[in-house]
């Protein structure tokens, strides 16, 4: 890589403090097994004083979902799931699903399967106030935001089947709905491995790959660790966040009962740095051996059919040139992309402005952190891939 070309890297990230976008932002780059750069600017906790750095810790929110597909992919290599599975086989209230068609509540003439899951074609969503769905799933997560810290948090697996009950948006494989498809992806690995979802994913993922700041908590001696969470308000400046959102603990202080296979883990970036470069290495890094390379290459792959991708591009316009499958966009056409890219770049953002790449053609993968709501793939992301792929 042109390293010259990749010091633009800090002055994007610099702009971002300067103008406040963000507070704190850090980005950090591998190719052909060798980390190529590593910037940071800003603060973690401005009341604080605390600078953002290599060991912040972060929400990952959405960037919990491609842990979540490994995690399913594991047990379908173990032969304990199979793609097209009833949900209803692990979580039962999912028996006989119904949607919501116009003002009417209908059967449905299929079931929910683990693929619609992993695919987001459940007819599973976040909330929201257009139909009965919506309506009953922000209520659902309002009732786990208000028992967090009570005697009775509810569980992943009470969410799970609370959710089984309530209708679906649509009829499950004839639409596409970015929703709470990963969160019933963690209860059933919670199901059918027995353990609890957090523990699977320690034991399987985490601990092989010594991501040892990765998890639904974080232990006392780690908290000082954790970035402040901001927001914006009238222009320039930045608020303290401090909400659950999603239901998700802001302190991350204790372990949680609800641990949400969709938006609940906190990381650092050379932690999350080390689970792309197990996709990157078809499933291996160094000597831990975390999938099979088939399995790495059905994840990064896999297409939605043309109607259901129609409607991912009508959603997701900012992902154009992009696909969805098994939680993660897949780049198809980089004609069409908002940002240079290349065919077959895959990976998730986060709500908080989380990011990450793995780029098999160019040995590449990237992780940008921040703590910033309503975030996603900011303008920030697509400045730092432009200067990337143009140093290739």
């Amino acid at each position: 890589m042109n390293c010259s070309q990749l010091n633009h890297i800090q002055e994007i990230i610099n702009d971002a403090i300067e103008t406040h976008y963000t507070a704190g932002a850090s980005c950090l780059i591998y190719k052909n097994g060798h980390e190529q750069g590593y910037w940071e600017a800003g603060m973690a906790d401005r009341e604080s004083g605390k600078k953002f750095s290599r060991s912040t810790l972060c929400r990952m929110y959405s960037m919990t979902k491609p842990v979540t597909s490994a995690a399913v992919m594991m047990l379908i290599e173990d032969g304990k799931i199979d793609l097209m599975d009833d949900v209803a086989k692990f979580i039962p209230e999912f028996a006989d699903p119904m949607y919501c068609k116009g003002d009417k509540i209908v059967s449905s003439t299929r079931p929910v399967t683990i693929q619609d899951l992993l695919n987001m074609t459940s007819g599973l969503t976040y909330g929201g106030s257009t139909n009965e769905n919506e309506k009953q799933t922000a209520a659902l997560i309002e009732d786990v935001k208000k028992r967090i810290d009570s005697d009775t948090p509810v569980t992943t697996m009470e969410f799970a089947g609370r959710l089984g009950k309530i209708p679906l948006a649509f009829e499950p494989g004839t639409d596409y709905q970015y929703g709470l498809s990963a969160d019933i992806l963690g209860a059933v690995v919670e199901k059918v491995s027995g353990i609890k979802f957090g523990n699977f994913l320690k034991t399987r993922i985490f601990a092989p790959l010594e991501m040892d700041d990765t998890g639904f908590y974080i232990t006392e001696e780690k908290r000082n660790r954790l970035a402040q969470v901001y927001c914006h308000t009238a222009h320039p400046s930045l608020s303290v966040y401090v909400e659950p959102n999603l239901g998700i603990q802001h302190n991350m202080e204790h372990p949680a009962a609800y641990e949400a296979g969709g938006a609940g883990l906190v990381s650092t970036i050379d932690d999350y740095m080390k689970f792309t470069q197990m996709l990157l290495g078809s499933g291996t890094l160094k000597n831990a051996h975390i999938l099979q390379k088939g399995t790495v290459d059905f994840m990064r792959h896999a297409r939605l059919a043309q109607p259901l991708q129609k409607s991912f591009e009508n959603k997701m316009p900012y992902l154009s040139g992009y696909t969805y499958a098994n939680l993660m966009r897949i780049m198809t056409d980089p004609g069409r992309s908002k940002s240079f890219s290349s065919a077959g770049e895959y990976g998730w953002d986060g709500w908080l402005g989380t990011f990450m790449m793995i780029d098999p053609a160019n040995d590449l993968t990237m992780v940008f952190m921040t703590q910033l709501t309503d975030t996603g793939t900011s303008p920030t992301v697509r400045r730092i891939k432009n200067v990337i792929y143009s140093a290739l």
